[in-house]
């Protein structure tokens, strides 16, 4: 709600106060789900719901500018750009889309938006996650411009301020930026505002910068009261800050305590770089950090994950950092790759004074390090491989042990190189086994393990051309599936189809049929998918997974005796007879899309092996409702609790995957104060005989204004469905009998408006109790 948020978010009042005044007016006109989505787009960026803030951005910008409201739509794109380069770290791939968004915000009728300088705000961040020192100069001059035009009253003083520093302490001068920091805190204290807790943190990373820890952690101590700009990653961000400063200190056991672990930072790109940064200095420092092969697969995955977002410097730092901690446990094949990594990464910054330096730096320590002794000798290396124990043998040290093998023996070829694939590096097992088989060998008289591994490591290298080049050379059956494996892999649906067909025709087995099923599938064919496969359901060849997707397909098309046969064939107890199966098994929770691209859970009973009738009325706009029959996916989306006493109110969420049959429901919103428990019992009740579906969307917190006192009520509000048969005029009237007595009244405004009866009555109840 916009009054949660305006409490939440340090932004300006007259902010929030046009931003439910736009509400107001958009509600008005009728466009109520844009109204809604429009207070949720700052709780999306902030909270990580990106999904949903990828539709629903985009989507009130293209409404704003339908609308000519230039203010809106820069609302929407300053939150869905800060959603994208605030946490995300994106960074080249962002950088188009930053200037123009700082370009629309200097327009005529945007510049005097009190958000307006939030445009330079994420450009200058775009640029920093790019290549901070390389963009430096620019963001120095855009930002000190903006700055010039921006008091400390202003909502945008603190951010604009916070990227300033962080830009003077990337252009090396970082003592400037301590003061600057400290100058504008004290303008702000003039202005009776509080700096923001990031503006603290700034100041702390300028004093790091500056060679002042002490300095530094005192700061830190002074800033954690400061409200946050970003009150969800506060928490991790600040215990991480702290961390660093405490492993510069030589606190290393405070610093361990205090840094957050790797699944908390895990899905947020803005603190890998810092992250791996601290680790690295615990690790050399004696702490109790692992220096493990599964933390230098983490980041080559964050170095992956830059370079494909433009991040050039945090990939280059990552690659660094990285390839010291190889070289500390003693994977110098890695740290050798790892310096080629910094060196390509290069080739995207703009200031690289002195960084050609640390590579080779890199490369003398992996040089000048001894390799870990090998378990065994040479020729019996493959042979130690298989013994391994494969939940505690170091995948990193057999890459090292086999890579004078592998190209030449190719049982030892193949573990190599998919090794390499499984840490991070299928690029560089491709071209090792490419040469062992298509260029050293004839890849028509491989085995199909050998092809399977090769077109596997190329997808994955996304070396297409090369796919296809094995493709040309291989008999008919193989080269269709090698390009089926292709295809599928890019999403080319319907050449992935019509690849696997053919490679079926020739005799290919399992594996074929499922690309072929597959792609048919998503052509949105169930019926033809679910052919493909049931012949292997008829040889025995099928394997669980198998016979699940035949029956959720054929239910999808309401095949139910393929269903019915397929269930009896799992073991499953459904009654005997014809046609649809409708039984009523037990409750289930179906995750559903929202029309703003979340999800939704809606609680339902399942009817059949992959059915589930939907329990709750669904808000208006909804593409589903109660009463609707929907094709679920029969794979349970949570574990199933061991413990009895937890499974007995377990209720086990599936995917939902496609409406079976409409019940045809229509949802009503009602709204109020909350009744007695007896008026609220007796409400149920008459709605329950009736089987009309209610459910209370409202929680504890939600109030009302008693219109007499001005005192806060409980609140409730919900929605009721009532079936195709039943008209809205028959619920009107059982609302308005069972209502008739109560203390404060009920509003179902909409309802009232479609039969036209007492519209007035409900809009005034609405008025004065604030709904």
């Amino acid at each position: 709600m916009v009054g949660d948020l305006a409490d939440w978010l340090p932004m300006d009042v007259d902010i929030w106060a046009w931003v439910g005044g736009t509400q107001r007016e958009l509600h008005e006109a009728g466009n109520t789900g844009l109204a809604m989505a429009l207070g949720d787009v700052p709780a999306q960026a902030l909270e990580g719901r990106f999904a949903q803030l990828d539709v629903v951005a985009p989507a009130i910008t293209q409404h704003a500018e339908s609308l000519e409201k230039p203010w809106l739509e820069l609302f929407a794109r300053y939150w869905h750009l800060l959603g994208r380069v605030g946490d995300r770290a994106m960074g080249g791939v962002a950088l188009d889309d930053a200037a123009s968004l700082a370009e629309f915000a200097e327009r005529g009728d945007v510049s005097d938006c009190p958000a307006a300088p939030g445009g330079v705000e994420v450009l200058a961040i775009t640029q920093a996650n790019t290549d901070g020192p390389g963009y430096a100069a620019t963001r120095l001059s855009s930002l000190g411009a903006a700055l010039d035009g921006v008091g400390p009253d202003s909502l945008a003083f603190s951010g604009l301020v916070t990227q300033y520093v962080a830009a003077l302490v990337d252009a090396g001068q970082a003592a400037e930026g301590v003061a600057y920091a400290e100058a504008a805190v004290e303008r702000l204290r003039g202005a009776g505002r509080e700096a923001s807790w990031e503006l603290g943190a700034a100041s702390v990373r300028a004093l790091l910068a500056a060679g002042r820890p002490d300095d530094a952690l005192t700061a830190l101590d002074a800033s954690t009261g400061f409200k946050p700009d970003d009150p969800v990653a506060k928490g991790r961000r600040e215990a991480l800050l702290r961390s660093l400063v405490l492993a510069t200190l030589g606190r290393t056991q405070e610093a361990v305590e205090a840094l957050p672990d790797l699944d908390v930072v895990g899905d947020h790109p803005r603190e890998w770089v810092e992250w791996a940064h601290t680790v690295r200095m615990l690790v050399t420092g004696g702490g109790s950090i692992a220096n493990s092969w599964q933390l230098g697969r983490i980041l080559r995955q964050w170095m992956t994950y830059f370079e494909t977002m433009g991040g050039h410097r945090a990939r280059f730092e990552l690659a660094l950092t990285a390839g010291h901690l190889a070289v500390a446990r003693q994977g110098l094949w890695q740290a050798r790759l790892l310096a080629d990594e910094a060196e390509a990464a290069l080739a995207g910054l703009r200031a690289t004074e002195g960084l050609a330096d640390r590579v080779a730096e890199l490369r003398a320590a992996a040089g000048a390090a001894a390799e870990a002794p090998a378990p065994g000798p040479r020729d019996e290396l493959v042979a130690y491989f298989d013994a391994a124990d494969g939940s505690t043998a170091d995948p990193e040290r057999w890459v090292g042990w086999l890579w004078p093998l592998s190209g030449t023996d190719l049982e030892a070829t193949r573990r190599h190189t998919t090794t390499l694939g499984f840490l991070g590096y299928p690029g560089v097992g491709a071209d090792i086994y490419w040469k062992a088989v298509a260029e050293d060998g004839d890849p028509a008289a491989a085995g199909e393990e050998d092809l399977a591994y090769l077109t596997g490591l190329l997808i994955e290298a996304r070396q297409d051309e090369r796919v296809e080049s094995l493709a040309a050379r291989l008999p008919e059956t193989a080269s269709h599936l090698a390009l089926a494996r292709l295809h599928r892999a890019r999403e080319r649906w319907e050449q992935t189809a019509a690849e696997a067909e053919l490679a079926v025709a020739n005799g290919g087995g399992l594996e074929a049929r499922r690309l072929w099923s597959g792609a048919v599938q998503q052509l949105g064919d169930n019926a033809k998918a679910a052919e493909i496969l049931k012949p292997l359901l008829e040889t025995g060849e099928a394997e669980e997974e198998d016979v699940w997707r035949v029956i959720v397909m054929s239910t999808a098309v309401e095949d139910w005796a393929t269903v019915r046969s397929a269930a009896t064939g799992l073991g499953m107890p459904i009654e005997p007879g014809e046609g649809p199966i409708e039984e009523e098994w037990h409750l289930v929770r179906v995750i559903l899309p929202a029309p703003d691209g979340s999800q939704r859970e809606v609680l339902a009973v399942r009817t059949g092996p992959a059915t589930a009738r939907l329990a709750i009325p669904q808000p208006r706009g909804m593409e589903y409702n109660a009463g609707d029959v929907v094709v679920i996916d029969p794979r349970p989306l949570e574990p199933i609790p061991e413990g009895e006493e937890e499974r007995e109110s377990f209720v086990i969420p599936f995917a939902g995957v496609t409406m079976l049959r409409p019940g045809g429901y229509t949802s009503w919103f009602f709204d109020g104060a909350a009744p007695t428990e007896d008026e609220w019992t007796e409400f149920n009740e008459v709605l329950a005989e009736r089987g009309w579906p209610m459910w209370v969307y409202s929680d504890e917190n939600y109030r009302v204004t008693h219109p007499a006192s001005g005192e806060q009520l409980p609140g409730v509000f919900g929605w009721i469905a009532i079936p195709p048969a039943v008209r809205p005029a028959d619920l009107d009237a059982v609302l308005d009998d069972v209502t008739e007595q109560w203390s404060h009244p009920l509003a179902w405004l909409d309802l009232a408006r479609e039969v036209g009866i007492e519209a007035e009555r409900h809009e005034r109840i609405s008025k004065e109790y604030g709904l």
